[in-house]
């Protein structure tokens, strides 16, 4: 059991004043038995009503609405949560998850439909033929697969962090041999998918114990918001599978929310205009996550 806080800050810097469209923001996690919110708070300049729902994947989402136009908007979301989790998951999960291949009942296949079913079919030769390179006799546990997959996205691509918006296709993190932690979790999801798992895109926050003992290995994805991947094992549930760390089912991942495609995991989405027009001169975001007393 760790107890953590959480501080997210957005800011968006115009040349000149705009007006605001709708945002929504995906910033707040949902309680389950492995997370328990103890307390949070979100600050929005300038002043917006803020009416919160969930999508259709029960994300909690904050929708935004704006009374004034300004030339900066500041987000500003503060956490403190207790996330539960098991102390060696993986012999754990093992005695439950089946075998390769997988297979799931008939009611699981209507539920995991669009999971199961690989988002950007023009990728696929690219990435069942870098399976067929990393993976060429698969394990017969699903377990043992999916671990060797991660291990194999790990190993094979160098992180690099970009400024520009959006992920990479599976085929472009293949060719250029780099990527993001998004970039990682989204080929590690396709290749999940071409290999018969359901599997969706998970946004969230990493906390990194070397942070915080200023001393070992540091982590990969820390001081901004983090992406992995989420895939259901018959028997197991859905598991936590982090590429980019070499990390599964790990406590220090913090789950905010889960989709079906990384575009629909926007952390702060939304649109804004001027008369004569405008553009956005800078975005600054700034993650910390710390274990609290």
């Amino acid at each position: 059991m760790s107890t953590l806080s959480i501080s997210h800050l957005t800011r968006y810097t115009y040349d000149r004043a705009v007006d605001f469209g709708p945002h929504h923001l995906m910033l707040r996690p949902r309680d389950g038995h492995d997370m328990r919110i103890l307390d949070s708070s979100l600050t929005v300049s300038p002043r917006a009503d803020i009416h919160w729902s969930y999508d259709t994947f029960g994300n909690s989402v904050a929708l935004l609405t704006f009374r004034e136009a300004a030339d900066e908007l500041v987000v500003s979301s503060e956490l403190l949560l207790r996330r539960y989790g098991l102390d060696e998951p993986l012999p754990r999960i093992a005695r439950h998850a089946g075998a390769y291949p997988v297979r799931y009942e008939a009611d699981e296949r209507v539920d995991l439909g669009p999971l199961i079913a690989i988002d950007r079919p023009e990728d696929a030769a690219s990435v069942t033929g870098w399976l067929a390179s990393v993976l060429p006799v698969p394990p017969s546990s699903s377990l043992d697969v999916l671990d060797a997959l991660g291990e194999a996205v790990h190993r094979a691509f160098a992180y690099r962090r970009r400024e520009e918006r959006g992920v990479q296709s599976p085929a472009q993190t293949i060719a250029v041999g780099s990527g993001t932690c998004r970039d990682f979790a989204f080929l590690f999801m396709e290749a999940a998918r071409a290999l018969g798992f359901a599997a969706r895109f998970v946004t969230g926050y990493l906390y990194d114990p070397a942070a915080d003992a200023a001393s070992g290995p540091a982590m990969t994805g820390g001081g901004a918001t983090h992406a992995w991947a989420d895939v259901f094992l018959p028997g197991a549930g859905w598991i936590e599978f982090d590429p980019t760390n070499r990390i599964v089912a790990g406590r220090n991942l913090v789950r905010v929310a889960s989709t079906r495609t990384p575009a629909q995991a926007l952390p702060v989405s939304g649109t804004f205009e001027a008369t004569g027009g405008a553009s956005c001169t800078a975005m600054e975001v700034r993650v910390a996550v710390a274990r609290a007393p």
